[in-house]
């Protein structure tokens, strides 16, 4: 099985961690640690790609990843 590299965002909140990968579409989960979300995003990706391979889509490839924060004054 070939291995991909996609982005992960981890969001802490007062309910524990929300984990999504931008690259897949509807592709998300939570836990109430950061580990365990990471665990959760995880097998959501494996799952979410062995789907889309067969239903015959194409597995998005990424070239590159940009993170950054923004102050904006309101």
């Amino acid at each position: 099985m070939p291995n991909f590299r996609l982005s992960v965002v981890v969001e802490k909140d007062s309910d524990g961690y929300f984990a999504f990968c931008p690259e897949l579409q509807g592709c998300y989960t939570q836990g109430d640690t950061y580990e365990e979300a990471m665990k959760n995003i995880e097998d959501a990706i494996r799952l979410h790609i062995e789907d889309m391979i067969e239903t015959g889509e194409t597995i998005p490839i990424v070239e590159s990843i940009s993170l950054t924060s923004l102050e904006v004054a309101v």
